[in-house]
């Protein structure tokens, strides 16, 4: 198990609340309103800032499209057809071209 230096500890309260330590919100840029993540770990509970997992899974399938070599552009065009043809065959609308 990974042992971490000067932890920052907090009090879970009644309904599961924690209060992430003002030093790391600061460092973070959290701030009131935003969302965060909580991803389970082998060590714990990893709480990260909402927009690092979007990035994370957008290099994600950035590098999964480049390595079946399509190109956002292609992708983009694919889920406009798909949508349009769900909307032809749900709504009997044929969309515009």
């Amino acid at each position: 198990m990974t042992t971490i230096a000067n932890p920052k500890l907090s009090v879970v309260q009644e309904k599961g609340q924690v209060t992430i330590p003002s030093e790391i919100r600061e460092k973070l840029g959290i701030k009131k309103g935003d969302f965060v993540a909580f991803v389970e770990t082998e060590q714990g509970v990893l709480i990260t800032p909402r927009e690092v997992v979007a990035t994370e899974a957008l290099e994600k399938i950035a590098a999964l499209l480049k390595e079946k070599g399509i190109t956002l552009e292609e992708l983009m065009a694919s889920g406009r057809d798909l949508r349009g043809t769900i909307i032809e065959e749900d709504y009997g609308v044929k969309p515009d071209a």
